[in-house]
């Protein structure tokens, strides 16, 4: 990973990046997460219905060998399996909520602003912490620039962080966020529910893997019978050949 490289990529993007709203109302709100197994990565995308947060649909994709995992360049390693996931949806949402910066990123285009100009979709970043800025009065600034705003969900929690990724306004996401929010979970319901999905889907995958193993197990072990040959029985597994 040519890390100057993607950096002078990223300059060259940035102002290719639009706050300006592409809708004129929202309908349906998508939401994306990812998480890693291993050696892959795993993309779960998610579409509610707006404002009711009623789950219309969902998409996995599994991607081999990602790129690692380095701050600020976080599109570069979940775009790819995200956009695979996403171009699954039968249903195009109006907007997309991804797990990851907008354009309060030290170079002005986080995930979400890259997956926005990637989809030629509006998309809106959510996080945890922030990679850059200072809060005042809940707006974020970078650069003497409002790029985004700090929320409390939940009470006695840590707030989110919130900012337009493309095609959408700032206005617009602080009036949009608040709406996803249903009790009692701190995130937009759309990330809850992408996450939840990729969670769900990992765990099908390990058991998946754990059978196939065990049955490869039991088909050597069955080999060896045939074949004459007489195991030494392990105590942890006293019935292995019974």
């Amino acid at each position: 990973m040519d890390l100057a490289e993607l950096k002078r990529e990223q300059f060259k993007l940035a102002p290719k990046v639009v706050l300006r709203d592409s809708f004129t109302s929202i309908k349906t709100i998508a939401g994306t997460n990812c998480i890693p197994i291993g050696n892959k990565l795993l993309a779960g995308v998610v579409v509610c219905e707006f404002p009711s947060m009623k789950l219309l649909e969902k998409k996995t994709y599994l991607l081999d060998n990602p790129l690692p995992y380095q701050p600020g360049f976080q599109a570069y390693r979940e775009m790819p399996a995200i956009i695979e996931a996403y171009n699954r949806l039968e249903q195009e949402p109006d907007v997309i909520l991804v797990s990851g910066s907008g354009i309060v990123h030290p170079r002005r285009i986080g995930l979400a602003s890259h997956l926005g100009l990637a989809l030629n979709k509006a998309t809106i970043g959510v996080t945890e912490s922030r990679l850059c800025g200072q809060v005042q009065q809940g707006k974020i600034i970078v650069e003497n620039e409002i790029r985004g705003f700090e929320i409390k969900t939940r009470e006695f929690s840590n707030p989110i962080y919130v900012s337009p990724g493309h095609l959408v306004s700032l206005g617009t996401v602080l009036n949009v966020i608040p709406k996803t929010i249903q009790y009692p979970h701190k995130l937009p319901e759309p990330l809850h529910l992408a996450h939840k999905l990729a969670r769900k889907k990992a765990k099908e995958l390990h058991e998946q893997k754990v059978m196939v193993a065990g049955v490869e197990k039991r088909g050597k072990a069955v080999l060896r019978l045939d074949l004459g040959i007489v195991p030494v029985l392990s105590p942890a597994l006293p019935h292995e050949f019974d």
